[in-house]
């Protein structure tokens, strides 16, 4: 491989750094892309060949895809406060939606920060105000809405802080979407998805307006990809492309019933695209475990610094050099309420899912209640029309216990708890989950929240029953 040609901006920012920060002066800079409700396999190099992801498939092309990358929750603001603290949701302080992160949390941010580096965020926030200083800049978005000066992606200013970058230091640069978030839009993309080439999961109704729905989704998809490419382009402008590791997750599955607030892998699965041009194989592949908690000590060693003792993941940069190495041979996540109450947790290894519901008398009702999909639903589940599959919003009460093989099954959908043939199998992974919440402080909460929506409905309950203002993440 030739030498890599450093730009003299490189060039100064190292002299700079070598005398005052020594080791860093050889650390990459650092880009974290953070999708909006993405689905693990609603994009091209996850074998979605209904969606244009062209930059994305540049990533996984020039960089490594991770096939077993799992986040800690499936809920918008807790999943970002585990990524920043490397700590499950119920240990930052923030497990439930809009909760935001308390100033006593450390984060890998201003450790890179107190190194030397440049630290800038654009796009969506959602951690709340305690965590704004950990940053040089925040440029945070307004909202889920297009206004005048936004088109809705929350994007807008990734560009505009990564010109901002002083030039003699190297910069870490937190961007993060808020597409595909909903609500959606027509005329997202100058030309938009098809509602016949979507790929329906089986526990979705394969309906017109669900494929109508699909496809405004993959819209959104396609408009984040178009912004990944816009950062690859200015960092090779600025003649730093090259020293530049780039990180590609989501906060969460897709907007769908059965994926956002749910522990199945649609719900907690997230893309893990890394480039990182001279340090990791082009076209390689990961199937090791990583969890989202995984991140921050990750950072942190590429940029030659030490993890902080509150982290609870583990550094997979190793796994960057040689994939088929383990880091971890299980991640667990929880669900916490967003909108309606709720308590999950899961345990995951490489072939068992096991799942412990600790209030199965609630329904699963999706967070994303108000959208065609499922109203389309909700329509013909009156009508007893749904099958097995897609009656998981809708069964009450609810199994306690969940244990999937999902190599044979992957979408989830044969529960093994009650069979007798994985009854070790149940027991183990029962056991294993018992003592990570122990070991984690895991406690349900008491007494249990009030939800914000009507479950039948989907109306706004008055804020007297609700004891705090309703929001939507």
């Amino acid at each position: 491989m030739k030498p890599l040609l450093l730009s003299l901006s490189v060039l100064s920012a190292a002299s700079w750094l070598h005398a005052e920060h020594g080791p860093i002066a050889s650390c990459p800079n650092i880009v974290l892309i953070i999708a909006d409700d993405l689905g693990a396999e609603d994009s091209g190099p996850y074998g979605c060949k209904g969606v244009r992801t062209p930059n994305l498939d540049r990533m996984a092309r020039e960089g490594m895809k991770f096939t077993r990358a799992f986040n800690t929750c499936s809920s918008c603001s807790p999943s970002r406060s585990s990524i920043i603290t490397g700590r499950y949701p119920h240990n930052t302080g923030a497990e439930m939606l809009h909760m935001p992160l308390p100033n006593d949390q450390v984060t890998f941010v201003e450790k890179l920060k107190a190194a030397g580096y440049w630290t800038a965020q654009a796009g969506k926030w959602h951690l709340g105000p305690a965590a704004r200083n950990r940053f040089d800049v925040v440029h945070a978005a307004a909202g889920a809405r297009p206004t005048a000066t936004d088109d809705g992606s929350g994007c807008v200013d990734w560009i505009s802080t990564l010109q901002e970058r002083p030039k003699d230091k190297p910069f870490f640069m937190w961007l993060a979407s808020i597409d595909p978030h909903r609500p959606y839009f027509d005329g997202t993309l100058d030309v938009p998805h098809r509602p016949e080439e979507t790929e329906v999961p089986p526990f979705l109704l394969d309906a017109p307006p669900t494929r109508a729905d699909l496809a405004k989704y993959y819209d959104e998809i396609g408009r984040l990809d178009i912004y990944v490419g816009k950062v690859l382009a200015e960092l090779e402008r600025q003649g730093v492309l090259d020293q530049t590791a780039v990180f590609f997750i989501t906060d969460n599955g897709r907007p769908f019933p059965r994926c956002k607030t749910s522990v199945y892998d649609s719900g907690i699965q997230s893309p893990l695209l890394v480039r990182w041009p001279g340090k990791i194989q082009p076209g390689s592949q990961c199937g090791s475990l990583v969890s989202s908690i995984d991140l921050a000590p990750t950072i942190l060693e590429l940029a030659g610094l030490d993890p902080s003792p509150t982290f609870q993941g583990k550094s997979f940069r190793r796994l960057l050099s040689d994939p088929s190495a383990t880091i971890r041979d299980r991640v667990f996540a929880e669900h916490n309420w967003h909108d309606f109450a709720a308590c999950e947790r899961s345990v995951r290894t490489t072939r068992f899912k096991y799942i412990r519901n600790f209030w199965p008398d609630l329904p699963g009702t999706p967070a994303e209640f108000d959208n065609p999909t499922f109203a389309e639903m909700r329509r013909l589940h009156a009508e007893g029309k749904l099958n097995e599959a897609q009656m998981n919003c809708f069964v009450q009460p609810r199994p306690a216990e969940e244990l999937y093989d999902v190599e044979k099954d992957p979408q989830e959908l044969v529960n093994l708890a009650g069979d007798a043939r994985y009854a070790d199998t149940l027991k183990n992974l029962r056991s294993q989950l018992d003592e990570w919440r122990k070991e984690t402080a895991d406690a349900v909460p008491s007494p249990r929240p009030a939800d914000s929506f009507d479950r039948e409905t989907g109306k706004l309950l008055p804020r007297a029953v609700l004891g705090r203002a309703p929001k939507r993440s």
